[in-house]
């Protein structure tokens, strides 16, 4: 098994539910959960950004609800 070196967000602070990322090279980034560690999401860092990029516009605030 790899073992990843893991970084925690900064906005996490000291309660549950802290995101923590690694990035193997340059092409990948993984996210993980505290509460779900087992559980990586992949990605890259050109999808991260626009991810990142859509939530701070606020093009993802209806998500979730119904």
């Amino acid at each position: 098994m790899h073992t990843h070196q893991w970084q925690k967000s900064s906005y996490s602070g000291e309660g549950n539910a802290c995101l923590y990322v690694s990035a193997p090279d340059s092409a990948t980034i993984r996210l993980r959960e505290s509460d779900e560690p087992d559980t990586i999401l992949t990605t890259t860092p050109t999808t991260l950004r626009a991810l990142i990029r859509s939530a701070k516009a606020g093009q993802l605030d209806d998500l979730g609800t119904a």
